[in-house]
């Protein structure tokens, strides 16, 4: 018999669905099967990490813990290429930030007394480790949250660098307030490692 109108386009609805099922199931599969390639799951987690420490908006977590359901057994090594990858990332995100500090400084004041003033905002406060970064910043009308963290409890607070929201411009103001590199990459890493290992954990029991 033949279809009527609706029948019709009942008919191609239901087939253009079900190539497009077909196509989304064979997608998962290709990304699946390349997850399942130690070495090519690793290095995307390891770029991706390192990307969502920096400005661009990118999250490590999808990643992580997709490698991890598909390859449990590589659990350990998991983690210390994510925390690899986003200390890297938070430890440009410092530099940047350093770097961003010296340009306004010589921006802002004269050449022939850019020397003789850098050498005055360098010193250290006693047990803190925190230098002051000069006149230009004491005098900013508004100071993020990140700076107020920072000038309280110093390079420690970088702990909190995996945090979505804070997390990179905690790395950009130490790098602006010329925090001492070493503790703050210390700190970085010890809290990446924490959230990854927490991740992980939390998706292995929830699995397992």
């Amino acid at each position: 018999m033949p279809r009527t109108l609706k029948e019709s386009l009942s008919h191609v609805s239901n087939k253009r669905f079900t190539l497009q099922e077909c196509a989304l199931d064979s997608f998962f599969s290709t990304v699946l099967d390349l997850f399942a390639l130690p070495s090519v799951g690793l290095g995307a987690i390891f770029v991706i990490s390192m990307l969502a420490a920096t400005i661009l908006p990118v999250g490590s977590e999808p990643v992580f813990l997709g490698y991890l359901a598909v390859q449990p057994e590589f659990f350990w090594t998991a983690i210390a290429v994510a925390t690899a990858g986003n200390s890297i990332g938070g430890f440009i995100t410092y530099w940047m930030g350093a770097g961003a500090q010296r340009a306004y400084q010589r921006w802002q004041r004269p050449p022939l007394q850019a020397s003789a003033l850098s050498e005055l905002e360098r010193t250290s406060q006693v047990g803190g480790g925190i230098r002051t970064v000069g006149s230009v910043a004491q005098e900013s009308a508004q100071q993020t949250r990140a700076q107020a963290w920072l000038q309280r409890f110093g390079a420690p607070a970088l702990l909190l660098s995996w945090l979505p929201v804070i997390g990179d411009p905690l790395c950009g103001v130490a790098g602006w307030l010329r925090l001492p590199w070493l503790p703050c990459l210390l700190y970085m890493i010890l809290g990446k490692f924490a959230r990854y290992l927490v991740l992980g954990g939390a998706l292995s029991l929830w699995l397992y």
